[in-house]
């Protein structure tokens, strides 16, 4: 039976990212007291970030003699946290850093692991898990059989936490030594991009463009995207092509995003961009196939040549 949680927050430049509080709204739905645990260089300036958010108590984990991130040097310092506190469910959001982290903490506990959750339920104390599977055209509801458990959440399902008031005690804990796995990984640095946009994780509007756009992919959505204050997001295709950074693909081998609204804009809709997306709340496809599967998931579709239709729609707008 499920008693506690401990949620692991996720810092950049020594900042908790905002994708921290979608494993916090975990938590909360679980219907569980929860923990928070900050680790990294500068944890300890960042932990004041989270007291507000209704924690039992936010420990602090600060590594000032490593500035820089591998799963091999902190995973130990997270398992230690497990055991020392008691927790029997460990939560991160499934980012980069959460994938990375996770299945090498539940090795280290023997801990069952679930990724990727959709949603969870509480029955008496025990947690069942929703999940996606078959590239989201199917769920499957799972249950954890050992004492500690280990889950990553979408933050596409689960929305980012609103601070609740109040202010969390916080308690600093050791860097545990690192596993023998960590003298054989070098940190060499960490190249993120840099951009005035939302992030597409974020983003409460996404503009996303297919191969068709070739190479006028930034001369067609970037207008669109100036306009609603979008994200700009890609199709595999796209950025396999070149035509868009790597960092802005959705799918199932890119981003998982559900923004409020989603214009897929020569996207076809294959199945694996589908899987990055369909849980947007408004889906407008603009193309002109009419048979493209993206329109069999599209709350409003415009069977027109995008090279005319995009300009169209930035002239119209700029009307208002």
């Amino acid at each position: 039976m499920a008693t506690k949680i401990l949620v692991v927050a996720e810092l950049l430049e020594g900042k908790i990212r905002k994708a921290s509080l979608s494993a916090v709204t975990f938590a909360r739905n679980a219907g569980l007291p929860f923990s928070v645990l900050v680790i990294g260089a500068g944890a300890a300036g960042a932990a004041g970030e989270i007291t507000a958010f209704g924690a039992e108590k936010v420990l602090v984990a600060d590594d000032a003699t490593f500035n820089g991130w591998t799963a091999e040097r902190f995973a130990p310092t997270v398992a230690a946290a497990v055991k020392n506190g008691g927790f029997d469910v460990l939560a991160f959001t499934a980012s980069s850093f959460g994938k990375d982290i996770a299945p090498r903490v539940a090795a280290k506990l023997g801990a069952g692991y679930a990724p990727d959750i959709s949603s969870v339920s509480n029955e008496g104390g025990t947690l069942i898990y929703r999940r996606p599977v078959y590239a989201g055209n199917a769920y499957a509801k799972a249950k954890l059989l050992t004492a500690v458990q280990v889950v990553s959440v979408r933050q596409s399902e689960f929305t980012a936490a609103e601070a609740s008031g109040g202010a969390s005690p916080v308690e600093a804990i050791a860097i545990e030594a690192a596993d023998a796995a960590a003298s054989k990984v070098e940190f060499l640095g960490l190249e993120a991009a840099k951009s005035e946009r939302p992030d597409l994780g974020d983003a409460r509007v996404i503009v996303a463009g297919g191969r068709a756009l070739k190479e006028k992919f930034k001369d067609i959505l970037e207008p669109l995207a100036d306009k609603l204050g979008a994200a700009i997001g890609a199709s595999r295709a796209a950025c396999d092509a070149g035509y868009a950074a790597p960092e802005l693909q959705v799918g199932q081998t890119g981003r998982i995003v559900a923004p409020r609204l989603y214009l897929a804009i020569g996207i076809s809709g294959a199945i694996q961009h589908l899987a990055g997306m369909k849980g947007s709340k408004t889906i407008v496809a603009i193309n002109k196939d009419t048979e493209a599967p993206i329109f069999q998931v599209a709350d409003y579709g415009l069977v027109q040549d995008l090279f005319a239709a995009v300009p169209e729609l930035v002239t119209e707008l700029n009307k208002g």
